[in-house]
């Protein structure tokens, strides 16, 4: 069955809305996948999820550095498909691969050989949280690569216009997830109790399992991807055309972990506890900004697609509706984060009274930025779709860096731990006015006239 959308023809709102929700389900079962854990880890110790989120870290700086290749990926496949030229999306996509997975073996022998000296950058107090996120973060080291693939797999298909396959393929993984994390967490029967080792390896195995069946239905629909050639020389031209596309979100989104790193050594002042509330609850927040971001990947591809294809008005007027609804999912957090937020901390810590009360300061603290966050992470993607991917970076990098001393200053006075959550609302809050400002700039002077 052929799951393409047409992107560059018929009514703008449907065709975004039928790309998007695919889309935003697989960021929500990426999601879900650090949501389960700290679920069921939440339930085994607070120091358990102290350990998982700080190793964590590095799953998202790896996020950040899979971004090099998915962004340059996607974009010029959609430029391509725009253009109905298949045969240069094909190079792209070989040459995305073979970087990718360079990238990703570098940074699996990174994390595994200097696991101790990356966790003792936390000065995290207590030796047996210490020792069980170095033992995390070894596990999830040896199955990374993973975790680099599966993306340019979800990416290439939804730049096609299809984002219905990567999101049953991801659903697979994360039931797989849902059902053994429990069993390695706590055992059962001849399965042993790995606590911490047990969520690193869940995660690994499902990720793994999603891997094959990107594979498997490559070959067997003959998708555009099954056509990669990994041991063909690399193409210098169509690598550095990747790169300096990808490059730019990358350095927006690895600066902005190891800000957040910095930051958690900040928290960590306050003791553990305070960490156990940022790790749950920025998993909690992810579901404003991954929701956002898979719509923001949907406006990327329709942006891009019609770049290509030179429909310029019909950009704009996809920009402005995909921001009505990208918005509408902010409100909705917002009104989530701070009306729901005692049930959602009870979830994941139901015992701990002291973390469930600085749990819900974060919450509301957080959600009065959730509109603005949004705003900014769909305009982002639109950037991306005409291929400039500076403008998200600059501003993100600015007011992320931001963050350290607001953190500091208001965090040293009468707002103690408060004022740290302050200084990432109050960012998040100028970074979607800034964003959605520029683009507005951009689309009102330097947007070519439709032809």
């Amino acid at each position: 069955m052929n799951n393409n959308l047409n992107l560059i023809e018929g009514n703008i709102r449907s065709t975004l809305v039928k790309l998007a929700l695919p889309i935003m389900g697989t960021s929500f079962i990426q999601m879900a996948y650090s949501l389960t854990d700290i679920m069921w880890l939440g339930r085994l110790s607070t120091e358990a999820v102290v350990a998982a989120g700080t190793a964590g870290f590095f799953l998202w700086f790896g996020a950040a550095l899979v971004m090099i290749t998915q962004v340059g990926v996607g974009v010029n496949v959609a430029h391509c498909n725009g253009r109905n030229d298949l045969d240069s999306a094909k190079k792209y996509i070989s040459n995305g691969f073979q970087l990718d997975l360079f990238i990703a073996i570098l940074y699996s022998l990174f994390l595994f050989v200097f696991r101790q000296n990356i966790i003792r950058f936390f000065n995290l107090n207590d030796i047996d949280v210490i020792k069980m996120a170095v033992e995390y973060l070894s596990i999830i080291s040896i199955g990374i690569t993973f975790h680099f693939l599966n993306p340019i797999f979800s990416v290439i298909l939804n730049s096609t216009g299809n984002s219905i396959t990567p999101f049953k393929i991801n659903t697979i993984g994360l039931i797989t997830n849902i059902v053994i994390d429990p069993l390695f967490i706590f055992g059962l029967g001849p399965i042993p109790q790995l606590g911490v080792n047990g969520a690193a390896i869940a995660t690994i195995t499902s990720q793994f399992i999603v891997t094959i069946i990107f594979i498997i239905i490559g070959k067997a629909n003959n998708t555009i991807y099954s056509h990669t050639n990994l041991l063909k020389k690399p193409d210098a031209k169509i690598m550095k055309s990747i790169m300096k596309l990808g490059v730019p979100p990358f350095l927006q989104t690895g600066l902005h972990a190891v800000i957040s790193m910095i930051i958690t050594k900040i928290i960590a002042g306050f003791g553990p506890v305070a960490v156990a509330v940022q790790s749950i609850g920025s998993q909690i927040e992810s579901i404003s900004w991954m929701t956002s971001e898979g719509f923001s990947s949907a406006i990327s591809a329709f942006v891009g697609q019609n770049y290509g294809a030179k429909k310029f008005n019909r950009i704009k007027d996809g920009y402005f509706q995909g921001m009505q609804i990208v918005g509408g999912i902010g409100m909705f957090a917002t009104l989530l984060l701070i009306f729901a937020a005692e049930l959602l901390i009870s979830l994941f810590v139901p015992n701990d009274p002291i973390a469930i009360k600085e749990g819900i300061n974060y919450l509301r603290i957080l959600g009065l930025s959730q509109f603005f966050m949004s705003i900014e992470i769909g305009t982002a993607g639109a950037f991306n779709g005409i291929g400039k991917t500076l403008p998200p970076t600059i501003n993100g990098i600015i007011l992320n860096l931001l963050r350290i001393p607001m953190a500091i200053i208001l965090s040293s006075t009468l707002l103690g731990l408060s004022g740290v959550w302050w200084s990432i609302s109050i960012s998040s809050i100028l970074k979607g006015i800034i964003l959605f400002s520029w683009f507005n700039f951009v689309l009102k002077f330097h947007l070519p006239k439709q032809i």
